[in-house]
C-alpha cells in the first residue's frame, strides 16, 4: 500500500507530471474562454470594420472580462500534481463569484474606450483640429491600462471597486515595468487582430491570459503583501 502510494506521489510531483499538468490546465481554460466569448466573438466576426459600429464593438467585448477574469484566477491557482487538478470547477467557480466586480470596473472601461473611439472617427466632422487626436489617444491608452490594471486587481482580491480602481491608478506609475508590458502586450493583440482576425486571437486566448498573468506578478505581489491583511 506504502509503495503504491509512493508511486502516485512520484507520478504527480515529477517534471514530466507537471509540465502535463499545465498543458491539461490551460487546454481546460482555453475552452472554457471560448465559451465565456462566444456571444461576442461572434458578434465582432460578422461586423463590419466600420467607425459606425463601433459602440457595438464596445456591446461585444463586454464578456471578454469575466472570462479573462476567471481564466486568471484559474491559471494563478493552477495545481501542479496531475492527480488533482480541477480546472473546469476552478474557472466556473471563479467566473460566477468574480462576476459583479469585474463588471464594475469593465463595463466602465468599455463604455469610456468607445466614447473616445468615437470621438477619434469623427473628429474632422466635429470641426476639432487634428492635434487633439494626441490627447485623446493618451487618454484612450491610459483607460485601457488602468483597466487591465483593476481587472486583475479585482480577479485575484476582494477590493471595493472604488479601491481596486485606485490601486489600478497607482500601479501606472509604481510598477512602470508592469506598465510597459501590459502594452507591448495589448500592442501584440492588437496587431493579431488587425492582421488576422479575432478568431485566431481567440484560439490563442489562454497563452495571452497566461503571459498577462506573468507580466502582472510583480503588482499582484506588491498588492498582496502591502494592501492586503
Amino acid at each position: 500500500m506504502s509503495d503504491a502510494v509512493g508511486s502516485r506521489r512520484e507520478f504527480g510531483d515529477g517534471p514530466l507530471s507537471r509540465a502535463a499538468a499545465v498543458v491539461y490546465t490551460l487546454l481546460a481554460v482555453e475552452l472554457w474562454l471560448l465559451l465565456g466569448v462566444l456571444p461576442g466573438l461572434v458578434a465582432l466576426v460578422l461586423l463590419d470594420r466600420d467607425a459606425s459600429n463601433l459602440p457595438l464593438v464596445a456591446l461585444a467585448l463586454l464578456p471578454v472580462g469575466p472570462a479573462v477574469s476567471a481564466a486568471l484566477y484559474t491559471l494563478r491557482h493552477q495545481r501542479s500534481d496531475l492527480t488533482d487538478l480541477r480546472p473546469a470547477a476552478a474557472f466556473r467557480r471563479a467566473y460566477r463569484a468574480n462576476l459583479p466586480g469585474v463588471l464594475r470596473v469593465w463595463a466602465p472601461t468599455l463604455l469610456w474606450l468607445a466614447v473616445i473611439a468615437v470621438n477619434l472617427a469623427h473628429l474632422p466632422a466635429a470641426a476639432v483640429p487634428g492635434w487633439w487626436a494626441a490627447p485623446l489617444a493618451l487618454v484612450g491608452a491610459g483607460v485601457v491600462l488602468a483597466g487591465v490594471n483593476a481587472l486583475v486587481i479585482v480577479s485575484l482580491f476582494d477590493f471595493r471597486t472604488r479601491d481596486a480602481v485606485r490601486l489600478a491608478l497607482y500601479f501606472l506609475v509604481r510598477r512602470p515595468g508592469v506598465t510597459f508590458g501590459n502594452a507591448v502586450l495589448l500592442a501584440a493583440v492588437a496587431g493579431v487582430t488587425a492582421v488576422l482576425s479575432e478568431a485566431v486571437l481567440a484560439l490563442l486566448a489562454a497563452l495571452v491570459v497566461l503571459a498577462l498573468l506573468r507580466i502582472n506578478e510583480p503588482m499582484i505581489d506588491d498588492v498582496r503583501r502591502d494592501f492586503t491583511s
